[in-house]
């Protein structure tokens, strides 16, 4: 093979091969080697596999001449170069296949022969036929098909080699081996197609030039990726991708203008940039800073900078992004921000959305400029709930319902000498549900293949809520399993999350390619019992 990893299917079948070839060597029974036959389809399954494959890679090149011919065209004309080839010695080997069904049967014609199955041909079992084909008369001095295709093999590895530059002709091992191999009858050393096809039976030859084809398109495959590859190959590579907004102020008046630049970033989430802060000589062509600079954390690709505020008014900062690139210099990226300090005013912060969820503690921060956290009070209105303050300008917020909109208003009053006073005007928010979760089993949600020690080693269900801003648990109520077994459709309810007896010993009992379906299930949310979508989980 190439240097691509083998799949589960290529290894079986090779070491069928391996098998099958030597109960050949035993002299078993004819009916061996229709096996041989089972081979050969699956390597023309596979082979069609990577035409399917190939052609993923031939399309995104042609995307790339779309988007950026003068970068594309070198490794695109490379890429349809090692096509062709490919395309040219796969014709070859299909042709002297079609030759040798024409020798074995005389009554095939061309046409018939370049579609002929091995599982019909009639004399599956004759060696001499091609012997004669693919060595010819004298096997100490080949003259056959065999010594063709060999050096067709060896010109096309030549050429697969040409279109890679230095560094991944050292690291692509491609295969296609075609030096002389040892030979253990004979105790010497034989040329490569002596090797394959002397005294070689029809289906074993069949089964061997399909192999050939396999390694002639996997090794297509491992190249026209190195060729996809190098692309892109001095570009920086960013796999996360943000929405972002920055406003050319921070603080604005009634009366202003407000402007934002809307845009998506996108860093590396395997390499994070180096941001120091500081003065930057951008006089040099290359921009650098006075001095060391002061580090500024980074994670995710994103600095998070930082200041204790004091004075007031506008307030500015500059530095530099230094990125490493693909060939491992830096490239550095000045920067320059602004913000303005302003006196506080009163501001109700919910620490974990812009929501209020029914049925759950919503923490709340609230705070008025001028005013310590003991002097300042909240209530709610337009809904149904209660605020509670925890100290510390802290509060908790519990609601049962919003207005007639779903919102509800948090009023914040502050005391002073002449009594209560309101702090501005009331802050809104919205008031949902906490959404439901999903059911899982065995890690599986939605649907899922699983095999059957990992559905039977499972204890029961799992209510599973992603990405929500609070830890929240799902008590499961109840829920139901069904399945057919033995063509009989059997149905179980369990009370709580764990699998019944009755349940687990079913599960001992099912097969490949039958489906578990887990329905039914019912939790307790924050606001009452919910019923939550199931999960079907295929056997594997």
């Amino acid at each position: 093979m190439s240097g691509g990893k083998e799949t589960p299917r290529q290894k079986m079948i090779g070491m069928m091969y391996l098998v099958l070839t030597a109960l050949l060597a035993m002299n078993i029974s004819k009916n061996v080697l229709e096996a041989f036959v089972t081979i050969e389809e699956g390597l023309n399954k596979t082979n069609e596999n990577f035409d399917e494959k190939n052609g993923l890679l031939y399309a995104k090149f042609e995307k790339g001449m779309s988007e950026n011919k003068v970068k594309t065209k070198p490794y695109y004309d490379k890429a349809f170069k090692v096509k062709k080839a490919a395309e040219e010695l796969c014709k070859f080997i299909d042709d002297s296949k079609a030759e040798l069904y024409m020798l074995a049967q005389p009554e095939l014609t061309k046409q018939i022969a370049d579609t002929f199955k091995l599982k019909d041909c009639i004399v599956k079992d004759n060696y001499d036929i091609p012997t004669n084909y693919l060595i010819g008369p004298e096997v100490a001095a080949p003259t056959g098909k065999g010594v063709e295709i060999k050096k067709k093999i060896i010109d096309y590895k030549k050429l697969l080699y040409d279109q890679l530059d230095a560094k991944d002709k050292a690291s692509l091992k491609i295969g296609l081996n075609t030096d002389d191999v040892y030979d253990d009858h004979e105790e010497k050393k034989v040329p490569w197609e002596v090797f394959n096809f002397d005294h070689t039976t029809v289906c074993a030859c069949m089964a061997l030039l399909a192999g050939v084809k396999n390694d002639v398109k996997n090794s297509e495959s491992d190249v026209v990726k190195k060729l996809l590859e190098a692309i892109d190959a001095g570009d920086f590579k960013f796999d996360a991708i943000e929405a972002k907004v920055v406003a050319n102020a921070n603080y604005i008046t009634a009366g202003e203008d407000y402007t934002a630049d809307i845009f998506v970033s996108a860093h590396s989430s395997t390499q994070n940039p180096e941001i120091l802060i500081g003065h930057v000589d951008t006089t040099t062509k290359i921009a650098k800073l006075v001095g060391t600079g002061e580090p500024v954390p980074v994670s995710a690709g994103v600095g998070k900078y930082v200041i204790h505020t004091g004075a007031e008014g506008e307030q500015e900062y500059s530095g530099l992004i230094n990125v490493k690139a693909p060939d491992g210099s830096i490239k550095p990226y000045p920067f320059h921000g602004k913000y303005t300090v302003a006196k506080p005013s009163m501001a109700v912060s919910p620490t974990k959305m812009n929501v209020f969820y029914i049925g759950v503690e919503n923490p709340v921060d609230i705070s008025v400029a001028g005013v310590a956290p003991m002097d300042v009070q909240a209530t709610l209105s337009g809904g149904s709930g209660a605020i509670v303050s925890k100290g510390g300008g802290h509060y908790i917020v519990n609601v049962k319902s919003g207005d007639a909109k779903g919102m509800i208003n948090v009023n914040v009053s502050k005391k002073t000498k002449d009594g209560n006073k309101s702090a501005g005007p009331p802050m809104v928010f919205r008031v949902k549900k906490v959404p439901s979760p999903q059911a899982s089993y065995a890690g599986i949600v939605g649907d899922g293949k699983i095999s059957k020690g990992e559905i039977a080693a499972a204890g029961g269900v799992i209510p599973k809520l992603e990405d929500f801003v609070f830890d929240l648990k799902f008590p499961v109520v109840s829920w139901n399993m069904s399945i057919f077994v033995n063509g009989v459709y059997v149905d179980y309810t369990a009370n709580g999350a764990s699998a019944t007896p009755q349940m687990k010993d079913i599960l001992q009992r099912v097969k490949a390619g039958q489906k578990v379906m887990i329905e039914e299930v019912k939790v307790q949310a924050p606001d009452g019992i919910r019923k939550i979508p199931g999960c079907v989980l295929k056997i594997k």
